[in-house]
């Protein structure tokens, strides 16, 4: 095992449920945010939001709802939000919400970058 892999490891494990959570998707948003970006719909899946949903599932279901979207320009103003969830108690729906506003803004700024098609 690399000494990557290994640090990574040790961070995991010492960190407690939620933050392990955290951790975890971080890392799954990284690893869509690498992906090829062709052959992408042009209009959001929009995945329907459970009725009872973790802020962890908001940010999976969006990212899968607006595949189109570059996951590296929305990571700040993500994390953000998930950190305002988990370390400042900020309630789970308002971050849900907060974030789907979020994914919908950046759709319109992405559309708008788009070259018209003939």
């Amino acid at each position: 095992m690399t000494p990557a892999k290994k640090k990574l490891l040790r961070f995991f494990d010492d960190l407690e449920g939620a933050q392990q959570e955290m951790l975890l998707a971080f890392a799954e948003f990284l690893y869509h945010r690498a992906e090829k970006r062709h052959d992408l719909p042009k209009e959001p899946l929009l995945i329907p939001r459970p009725p009872t949903e973790s802020v962890i599932g908001a940010i999976k279901r969006l990212s899968a709802s607006y595949p189109m979207l570059d996951q590296g320009r929305l990571f700040n103003d993500t994390s953000m939000l998930m950190t305002s969830h988990l370390m400042e108690g900020r309630p789970s729906v308002e971050v849900i919400e907060a974030l789907e506003a979020l994914f919908v803004r950046h759709f319109e700024q992405w559309r708008s970058e788009q070259p018209e098609e003939v």
